[in-house]
């Protein structure tokens, strides 16, 4: 499984409807499950992103459909980053030499 990070700012519909983020995380969730996504870690967070959340998916395509899917309900807007660990910075260093 890959590793992403996604970052999400409220809409304007999403801080007006803000005491319903909890559940709307947790269907974020649900979501992420049904398309063979795990959402490891979800914060809520200051400065220039409103959440934070931790994916894990098998490939590109699940993460940004996911991402998608979210971003269609109106409430946030995302920006996904594909992450590597220690053990695959090593993997890829090592290929070039």
């Amino acid at each position: 499984m890959a590793t992403y990070v996604v970052l999400a700012n409220f809409t304007e519909q999403g801080v007006r409807h803000a005491k319903d983020s909890p559940k709307r995380a947790d269907a974020f969730k649900d979501m992420a499950k049904k398309q063979g996504a795990t959402v490891k870690e979800l914060y809520w967070t200051q400065g220039q992103y409103d959440i934070t959340a931790i994916v894990e998916a098998p490939d590109d395509l699940t993460v940004t459909a996911l991402s998608l899917a979210i971003g269609m309900l109106g409430n946030v807007r995302t920006q996904t980053m594909r992450a590597f660990s220690a053990a695959d910075m090593k993997t890829i260093l090592a290929k070039i030499g």
